[in-house]
């Protein structure tokens, strides 16, 4: 019933094109996005407007420029905005609660942890009374899912056997590259940098997650949006999904859609840009529904070692979290 009505509606907008009566742009529907500042998020976004990809969808996308996650999570709440991006452990607290959001898979990227080539770490017990530079705080997926993987395959308290620093990730990778600490987790495009400035990964929060049975092709990110929305403008919900993945196979698969990106990506030379192109398409998420079963496994151990202030109230997944099913 859905797919029939959004046909019906984009066939009376061919024909008013066809009469010269199409309406004007800004009578097409608009969905607001709350985007961070410099994110990685805002390459598809560019490129969903660069090509036109929301408007052939049926939609004019305006992306909303916030500091942070708290910033963009009370613009959503206080419906300044349609959508952010953020992951699904958030949607999953927030429904545990009776709130009504949904998840639409963005990016299955995720980090790791680096040391230098000459640090003589080859291992993570080999960080006992070493010092930890960790992108954001004690919270961190990363980071608690690297803990969870060191007690398990080392039996190493990797938490109370080492010297943890939290920062921002810009911030983290200089200390790491400068050897303030000997050993960093950040995010997936920093990573990208630092290892085109020499450093290696010990360990990748994919191999970690593996290693404790979970799937590292789960998404973790992904555009949240209100039940409401979902509820009450399938269409424009389903053509936010067809941009999004328009804009993915185009990053995919075309060089050029890339380059133009590179101002903003920030590269300060080819080896990082070549490794932050790699790193995006590497996170594209396939298309079709999540594995409820393993973000079940995974949401249980962030609860685990998380609690609360990580998954609210949530135990088990609560059902409805995945648009994409």
């Amino acid at each position: 019933m859905k797919l029939a009505k959004f046909g019906r509606a984009m066939g009376a907008a061919l024909a008013l094109l066809v009469l010269g009566l199409a309406p004007a742009r800004a009578e097409m529907p608009v969905l607001k996005v709350a985007a961070l500042e410099g994110g990685t998020v805002n390459w598809e976004l560019d490129t969903i407007k660069h090509y036109g990809l929301d408007t052939a969808a049926g939609f004019d996308l305006e992306v909303v420029p916030v500091a942070g996650n708290p910033a963009a999570q009370v613009a959503l709440q206080g419906g300044a905005v349609d959508a952010i991006v953020t992951d699904w452990f958030w949607v999953a607290g927030m429904r545990a609660e009776g709130q009504d959001y949904r998840f639409l898979p963005y990016s299955k990227a995720v980090g790791g942890l680096m040391v230098k080539p000459e640090s003589g770490i080859a291992k993570l017990s080999d960080l006992k009374g070493r010092k930890i530079g960790i992108a954001g705080g004690p919270l961190d997926k990363s980071w608690l899912i690297l803990r969870a993987y060191a007690q398990k395959e080392e039996g190493f308290d990797l938490a109370g056997e080492s010297e943890q620093v939290f920062g921002a990730p810009p911030l983290i990778m200089q200390s790491a590259l400068s050897g303030e600490v000997d050993a960093a987790i950040n995010f997936w495009h920093f990573m990208a940098k630092m290892e085109a400035g020499g450093m290696r990964t010990l360990v990748t929060v994919s191999d970690a997650s593996k290693a404790l049975g979970l799937d590292p092709d789960t998404p973790l990110l992904g555009y949240v949006m209100p039940g409401k929305l979902v509820s009450e403008k399938p269409e424009l919900v389903a053509a936010l999904a067809q941009a999004s993945r328009a804009a993915k196979d185009k990053l995919a698969t075309d060089d050029a859609a890339f380059a133009r990106l590179r101002d903003q990506m920030k590269a300060k030379d080819d080896a990082q840009y070549a490794a932050l192109v790699a790193g995006y398409r590497a996170g594209i998420p396939a298309p079709g529904p999540v594995d409820e079963a393993a973000a079940g496994r995974m949401l249980a151990l962030m609860a685990e070692l998380g609690g609360p202030d990580l998954v609210g109230p949530a135990k088990e997944l609560p059902e409805g979290t995945f648009l994409s099913n």
